[in-house]
């Protein structure tokens, strides 16, 4: 796929590792909130959820579980071995690129959109927020690098 001499940069692998540094710890995350919907397992209390439609952290516990965990994971590992993934290509808008680049971008943007969803439901904002804010602004930075996108552009 790639033209001879087109090594991965090192943005690549930082990438790379910050799709799987958020995946990692959302599937901790989510996969706590789904074995104690009650949030007793990371000391969150039910009364987070009053401005909120939900009962408990179940619901946000499996989005998050999927959404921020499995989705990143899935693409750091395709960002790495850069195979082909028929269901992925339909959603990216960019044909020439490996679609895998694209849904780096889809990762940092719902990263943003899950940070203020809960900041709204929330009230409030914590340091976690802003880490992890850093983190969605890191990803969509770093995927747009000349060298990233140069590398996951077909030759």
């Amino acid at each position: 796929m790639q033209a001879a001499g087109n090594k991965k940069s090192a943005s690549c692998y930082v990438l790379i590792l910050l799709h799987f540094l958020l995946g990692i710890g959302a599937l901790i995350g989510g996969g706590l909130l789904i074995l104690a919907p009650d949030g007793s397992l990371l000391s969150m209390p039910l009364s987070l959820l009053k401005y909120s439609t939900f009962h408990s952290f179940l619901i946000p516990g499996m989005i998050l579980f999927l959404a921020l965990g499995c989705y990143p994971l899935v693409v750091a590992l395709f960002l790495i071995n850069e195979k082909p993934f028929r269901l992925a290509e339909i959603f990216n808008l960019y044909k020439n690129t490996h679609w895998a680049w694209m849904h780096s971008l889809y990762v940092g943007f719902t990263l943003i959109i899950w940070l203020t969803i809960e900041i709204y439901i929330l009230q409030g904002i914590g340091i976690v927020h802003l880490v992890y804010m850093f983190l969605a602004l890191a990803i969509l930075a770093v995927t747009l690098l000349p060298s990233v996108k140069r590398y996951y552009t077909h030759s």
